[in-house]
């Protein structure tokens, strides 16, 4: 894991700028003007902050569009310089993905480092991979974000040191872009080889017929920690945006016996960007081949209604908007959580505190509820003569009761549908 950037022996200390525009945020809902926008950037200063620098203050522009030229407007862009002055700060972040053009605009009128939301992700992103899929999905976002910005632009000599310049490497960025796309077809290669394996697990995983719960949710809502609770996964937990980006399965027994696998995903943000997603797809996407969606909500967030939006959003935009949900909503324990949350698109919802272990035992029982439901409860003798059906009802079924008779064997099971349809169905 790559350190967190510092400039000499201080942190970077960073103006945060953003534009308030009335527009549909995530599709669903319209941002109501200011409030929206200083929500969005008391996120980026955190995102900054896990990057390893510092907000040094905020700037706010109320406008009818971003300006296609410099995003802010000429006024705008004064009281900028000026608290670039006041304050010692060594750049600003946009939050917003700037166009090239916007980039270079900026630089020129402040003659400072000047980034974006997406560059600050990507950072985090580069600092906090750890696998080859991992590293490989990074490289690839950054190369084909940046590689849109190289001619004509002065910000990679500019950016020096410090956050966003993590992952690839100036030296890499400044190659000519037949060299950019060279390296992008090579990273596309060696990520199609790593899918291929990931896909293989997954068949092998839908072979054994074992039920996947698939853990989604906004970034630090406590997917990992949820993890780590059930089932002892020793998964990293930060309270950081992005603490962990590689999906990692672990086995889950139920009351009943039956074993689920659960498979914690990359968290969610507001203007995830496009690039990430892209090359972060394969990874996005355990959630599309999951039975069911745990969708993990920090309650104690005073904006987790929409993050609940944002989560849905994005799990359409994967193509993944038909799966049983449960809701769970995490840090109940804490003084800010709101019991009165609701999330109308869910089947279930429970209130735990993951750190805690509050609330468990609850959830395990809606995860079996859910798969009962997707079962059949049969009673029958089953002669002696079929016994390779006996032995695919123990291997698959829930088993109730099992009974040694004259005419054969007693079973009561739930059966999955499937092997309902495979085995009993034609006797009904």
């Amino acid at each position: 894991m790559a350190v967190l950037h510092e400039t000499g022996e201080k942190k970077e200390r960073l103006v945060l700028v953003g534009v308030s525009v009335e527009r549909p945020m995530a599709g669903l809902y319209t941002t109501n003007g200011e409030d929206d926008t200083r929500d969005s950037l008391l996120e980026l200063a955190e995102l900054v902050e896990t990057a390893g620098a510092e907000a040094a203050g905020t700037v706010i522009q109320n406008r009818e569009s971003i300006h296609p030229g410099t995003y802010i407007g000429k006024g705008k862009i004064e009281e900028v310089r000026e608290l670039l002055a006041e304050k010692g700060a060594d750049g600003i972040v946009c939050d917003d993905e700037l166009s090239p053009a916007q980039m270079k605009n900026l630089e020129d009128e402040l003659d400072t480092k000047v980034m974006d939301r997406t560059m600050v992700i990507l950072d985090i992103f580069a600092a906090r991979a750890a696998t080859r899929e991992g590293k490989i999905q990074v490289e690839l976002a950054q190369l084909k974000y940046r590689s849109t910005r190289l001619i004509g632009l002065r910000n990679l000599s500019r950016l020096g040191g410090g956050i966003g310049t993590r992952g690839p490497g100036e030296k890499k960025l400044e190659v000519d872009r037949r060299l950019i796309r060279s390296r992008i077809a090579q990273l596309n290669r060696e990520l199609k080889e790593v899918v291929q394996a990931r896909e293989t697990t997954r068949k092998q995983r839908s072979r054994s017929r074992i039920p996947v719960f698939s853990i989604v949710g906004y970034t630090n809502a406590g997917k990992s920690t949820l993890l780590n609770t059930l089932t002892g996964a020793e998964v990293l937990e930060m309270d950081q945006l992005f603490a962990t980006l590689d999906p990692t399965t672990r086995v889950l027994e139920l009351k009943s016996g039956e074993q689920v696998l659960l498979t914690d995903t990359v968290g969610f943000i507001r203007k995830l960007p496009h690039h990430l997603i892209e090359a972060f797809r394969s990874t996005l996407e355990e959630a599309k081949y999951a039975d069911v969606i745990l969708h993990v909500v920090d309650c104690s967030n005073p904006d987790a209604e929409k993050q609940i939006h944002v989560v849905y959003d994005t799990l359409r935009g994967l193509g993944i908007g038909d799966k049983t949900v449960i809701t769970v909503f995490n840090k109940c324990d804490c003084e800010e959580a709101d019991r009165e949350l609701k999330d109308l698109r869910a089947d279930r919802t429970v209130y735990v505190s993951a750190k805690r272990g509050t609330g468990l035992e609850q959830l395990k029982g809606l995860m079996e509820e859910i798969l009962r439901e997707q079962k059949i409860l049969i009673e029958q003798v089953f002669s002696y003569q079929e016994g390779g059906k006996l032995q695919q009802i123990r291997g698959r079924g829930q088993l109730l009761e099992e009974e040694y008779r004259e005419d054969g064997v007693y079973v009561k099971a739930w059966l999955p549908k499937d092997l309902y349809q495979q085995l009993l169905s034609h006797n009904r």
